[in-house]
C-alpha cells in the first residue's frame, strides 16, 4: 500500500521547494487521509472575499461554485466584504457552513481597493476572526471553482505560484524593481512568483502577513511610490523573506489566457472571463 502510493509520485514537476516545503500538485496526496486528520482536529476554515463596486456581480457564482468544490464536508465560514451588503444573494449553504457579510468602504480606484484589503483583513483578524476560525483562505471574487479545493492546501502559511510564471526564470518575474520601494526584489532573487489572488494559512500567520504588507504599503505611500502590482508585489516580497510552509501549484489559481499545459492536470480555481475595463470603471 505504501509503495503503491509513493510510486505514483510525479517526476514531471517540482514537488518540493529548496527550503523543503511541499508543492501541491494533483496526484501527490491522499485526500481521504488528509480529510480524516482535519476532521479529527475539527478545524474551522474562514474564506475572505471582497466584492466591491461592480465586482458584486461575481459573488453569487463564486459562492455557488465554492459550495460545490471548496472544503466539502468541512466547517466553513464565508466572510464577504462588500460596500453593498444588499447585493449579496441569499444562497442555500450546506451543513456546517455559514455566510457573514461585512460592510467595508469602497475606494475610488481599483488599485486602492486591492491594496486596502491587507489592512482590512488584518483588522478583522484582530477584532473577530482569531476567535472564530483556525485558518483563513483569502481569494479574489472574480474567479470560480472548477474542481475540488480541500484541506490539502492548508498549512501555517501558503502561497500559490502565478500561472503566468511557473516556467519562468526569476529575471522574468514582474516583481517591484525600484530599490527605494518596500516591495523591492532584486532580479537575482526570488523563489517563485506568487499570485495575489489566493493565499492563506492560520489566522495568526495571516495576521503577520497582512500587517507586514500593509505597513510596507504605508512606507511607500510616504515617498509617493505605488508598487508595480500593488498588494501582489508586497506579498511576493514577504514570501521572499518569510518563506511559505506550503506552496500551491497553478492548479489553485489558473487563467486560461496562459493555455492548457499538460502538467497542470486540473484547473481547480480559475479566473472568470470578463472585460476588465468595464468592471474596473468607477460607477
Amino acid at each position: 500500500m505504501i509503495y503503491a502510493f509513493l510510486s505514483s509520485r510525479r517526476t514531471d514537476v517540482l514537488t518540493v521547494t529548496p527550503w523543503l516545503a511541499p508543492i501541491v500538485w494533483n496526484r501527490l496526496y491522499n485526500i481521504d487521509i488528509l480529510n480524516a486528520q482535519f476532521h479529527k482536529r475539527g478545524v474551522h476554515i474562514g474564506l475572505t472575499v471582497f466584492a466591491i463596486r461592480k465586482y458584486t456581480q461575481f459573488i453569487e457564482h463564486f459562492l455557488d461554485t465554492a459550495e460545490k468544490f471548496f472544503m466539502t464536508g468541512h466547517r466553513v465560514t464565508y466572510y464577504v466584504m462588500t460596500d453593498q451588503p444588499a447585493a449579496v444573494p441569499n444562497i442555500t449553504l450546506a451543513e456546517k457552513r455559514n455566510l457573514v457579510v461585512l460592510e467595508v468602504p469602497a475606494y475610488k480606484r481599483w488599485q486602492d481597493i486591492t491594496m486596502r484589503r491587507m489592512q482590512i483583513i488584518r483588522d478583522y483578524i484582530h477584532d473577530r476572526f482569531v476567535n472564530e476560525v483556525d485558518y483563513l483562505v483569502c481569494l479574489d471574487v472574480d474567479m470560480e471553482f472548477k474542481d475540488q479545493v480541500g484541506v490539502e492546501i492548508l498549512s501555517d502559511v501558503y502561497g500559490v505560484i502565478h500561472p503566468g510564471f511557473f516556467t519562468s526564470s526569476r529575471k522574468e518575474f514582474t516583481n517591484e524593481r525600484r530599490p527605494q520601494s518596500a516591495g523591492y526584489i532584486p532580479e537575482d532573487e526570488g523563489d517563485f512568483y506568487y499570485t495575489g489572488s489566493h493565499f492563506g494559512g492560520t489566522v495568526e500567520e495571516i495576521y503577520k502577513l497582512t500587517n507586514h504588507c500593509h505597513h510596507a504599503m504605508l512606507a511607500d505611500k510616504d515617498i509617493n511610490i505605488e508598487a508595480l502590482w500593488h498588494d501582489e508585489s508586497y506579498l511576493n516580497r514577504y514570501f521572499l523573506y518569510y518563506k511559505p510552509t506550503k506552496v500551491l501549484s497553478p492548479e489553485y489559481s489558473w487563467n486560461y489566457y496562459y493555455g492548457d499545459p499538460a502538467v497542470v492536470e486540473k484547473k481547480r480555481f480559475v479566473v472568470f472571463p470578463k472585460d476588465y475595463a468595464k468592471v474596473r470603471d468607477n460607477p
